[in-house]
């Protein structure tokens, strides 16, 4: 897929890695339709996107209804619609049994729902849209990126309901994958490190230098535009496929 061809979903997209994503399509001559649910920031991200580039669809990614109505609102302005990058998440920070007592039920669901099921939902009306494509290299019809975490594999102290909600992103990444082939669409998953992102900067500038400091080569946090540059060149490796590609300096998260 040429990334002038791309007409993309992009969820979360407003902000942090979802924002770079759309910046590098549109710089790269493709349009994307920005799945997010701040007003503000959709108004901005069109703004310096150009409108006939981009538009804000104010969307919450549990919503079933809401998202099958604004992916058919998308593939109308974008002309068509090939790919799907899921970068809307939450972090859902909490001990199982913190100071206060239990982890509230509630704050373990949420956190899986946008994150997890957010994801999924997404997805799955994206594939819909893409499957009466007409094929293209390979017979792809299109591409299918999800966000997961490193935290999917070695989660911290706190984060028991976001790894468990990054884990089933990795977990479906297969066998959606092997489902969707018939179809020609191709479903993978980014499992990124410490990025630098609106949640990183709010954070004590010792806290970022520790998190900086524990990233083995480069002893760096990661830059939202190597995120975009993967989820880039995903899209036009048409092999690539199945598979969940962790992107992090080498970096193993502590227990804490």
């Amino acid at each position: 897929m040429q990334l002038a061809s791309v007409r993309a979903v992009v969820t979360g997209g407003v902000s942090g890695l979802g924002f770079a994503v759309a910046r590098h399509l549109v710089a790269h001559g493709g349009k994307v339709a920005l799945f997010d649910v701040n007003d503000e920031k959709g108004a901005a991200a069109v703004a310096e996107l150009g409108a006939g580039n981009a538009a804000f669809f104010k969307t919450d990614v549990t919503d079933e209804a809401g998202v099958v109505a604004n992916v058919a609102a998308a593939k109308g302005f974008l002309g068509g619609l090939n790919a799907c990058i899921n970068c809307a998440g939450i972090l859902g920070a909490g001990r199982v049994l913190g100071k206060n007592g239990p982890m509230p039920l509630s704050q373990f669901q949420a956190t899986v729902m946008v994150n997890l099921v957010g994801s999924f939902n997404v997805a799955k009306a994206c594939a819909e849209q893409m499957q009466g494509n007409e094929a293209g290299t390979d017979g792809e019809r299109g591409v299918i990126v999800n966000t997961a975490s490193v935290a999917a594999y070695e989660g911290q102290i706190g984060q028991a309901a976001y790894s468990a909600s990054k884990g089933g992103v990795v977990g479906m990444t297969l066998p959606m994958a092997r489902e969707l082939a018939r179809f020609g669409i191709r479903v993978l998953t980014i499992a990124p490190g410490v990025f630098w992102t609106p949640m990183v900067d709010g954070m004590p500038d010792d806290v970022q230098a520790s998190l900086a400091a524990s990233i083995p080569f480069p002893s760096r946090l990661g830059k939202p535009e190597e995120f975009a540059d993967l989820v880039a060149y995903i899209l036009g490796n048409t092999y690539l496929n199945g598979e969940t590609i962790r992107l992090d300096g080498a970096t193993r998260l502590a227990p804490k």
